[in-house]
């Protein structure tokens, strides 16, 4: 009867120590595949640990007084403006803002009715940037989706709005959101700081 105790003690023990070895190996499995997932993901393979790439900020910038555009055509030989000495330099004043100002003057005049209204508006108008030279030709390239949206501004503006200096301000700063808007959805950014009129005529 004790060699049937040792035979079952012994079958115990190899038993429990198969069952130890194959807990361990279970649990050496789960530390070898947990570092290993760790490892992909701390070097970004796996997990979305991708860096951010840092885009850089290439939108028009503004452009001190005296300061070079890169983005301004090049005059050609012979031509510019006959600055002191003959350099063809620009010259700028030493008060007001420290920006330099382009301005573009659309070809056409804009002719509209008025919102609930008999009347006509004919305008010529014109708009400025402190930006880089990219705004203005921004503008010329989308002069066609420009003019539509200036046009839709005018026919949604009342007659009473144009009656007054306070209505023709509040016109001005709906245009200049109205380009912007354009540029904005064909290149990514406005620029336009104002819109001006050259002429302002109500029939």
């Amino acid at each position: 009867m004790s060699e049937k105790k040792d035979k079952d003690a012994k079958a115990k023990k190899k038993g429990g120590g198969k069952m130890a070895m194959v807990l361990g190996g279970a649990v050496a499995l789960l530390a070898i595949g947990g570092g290993g997932a760790y490892g992909l993901v701390a070097a970004g393979v796996i997990g979305g640990g991708h860096k951010e790439e840092v885009k850089e900020d290439n939108r028009p910038k503004l452009i001190r007084k005296g300061e070079e555009d890169p983005y301004a055509p090049k005059a050609k030989e012979g031509e510019g403006g006959e600055g002191e000495g003959g350099e063809g330099k620009e010259m700028e004043g030493e008060g007001g803002s420290e920006y330099r100002t382009l301005y573009y003057s659309f070809a056409d005049d804009f002719t509209s009715n008025l919102k609930d209204s008999d009347a006509l508006v004919q305008l010529s108008v014109a708009c400025s940037t402190r930006r880089d030279y990219r705004v203005m030709v921004w503008l010329k390239k989308h002069e066609l989706a420009i003019r539509s949206a200036l046009l839709d501004v005018l026919a949604e503006t009342p007659e009473a709005d144009i009656q007054n200096s306070q209505g023709k301000d509040r016109l001005q700063k709906r245009m200049t959101a109205a380009i912007n808007k354009v540029l904005t959805q064909t290149e990514g950014f406005g620029g336009v700081d104002a819109v001006y009129f050259k002429s302002f005529i109500v029939q």
